[in-house]
């Protein structure tokens, strides 16, 4: 790769080599496995060298970012989350250490299943609705037929815009 490289030619790069994240952390208390953000982190730091990007994952403003910048001078990416009001000093350090996680993940654009979120909320079966997908078919017929979108929203998480398609059928 030459130095001229910008930002999204290196992510892309990175991307096409990432592969999949390994979950080697257990949740004992959901029965579940997710990435460790230092597991993720050791993970990505040869692929980060090799293409020439620092990663940066400070706390400014009430948020959690993580940035990734171009060492060449070319740019860089930033992803935030604002940190909920917490006293509990471990419950924040807790929430840091997940939304460090998330930001990152959200960032690289990385496919992993998040099982101890979707446990913890209850939609551990649920799947979003998408269009031009053979479930979003159904779903528009159960609709039409008289369907309510509650009764779709028991068996898919929709968007926004996915339920006010389906609103105005």
């Amino acid at each position: 790769m030459s130095k001229e490289s910008n930002i999204n030619q290196k992510l892309f790069d990175l991307q096409q080599e990432i592969g999949t994240i390994s979950k080697d952390a257990r949740n004992p208390f959901y029965k579940s496995k997710y990435f460790d953000i230092n597991s993720l982190i050791n993970q990505l730091n040869p692929l980060l060298k090799k293409h020439r990007l620092l990663l940066l994952q400070p706390i400014e403003e009430d948020c959690v970012y993580s940035k990734l910048i171009c060492i060449d001078g070319t740019g860089g990416v930033i992803s935030a989350l604002k940190l909920p009001e917490i006293n509990d000093p471990q419950k924040l350090g807790s929430a840091i250490t997940y939304y460090r996680r998330y930001t990152l993940a959200s960032l690289l654009g990385l496919q992993a299943v998040d099982d101890d979120a979707n446990i913890a909320s209850g939609n551990a079966n649920k799947n979003w609705l998408n269009p031009n997908t053979p479930e979003y078919v159904k779903a528009v017929n159960f609709i039409k037929g008289g369907g309510s979108i509650e009764a779709i929203k028991t068996k898919y998480d929709l968007s926004k815009k996915v339920e006010d398609e389906l609103a105005k059928l």
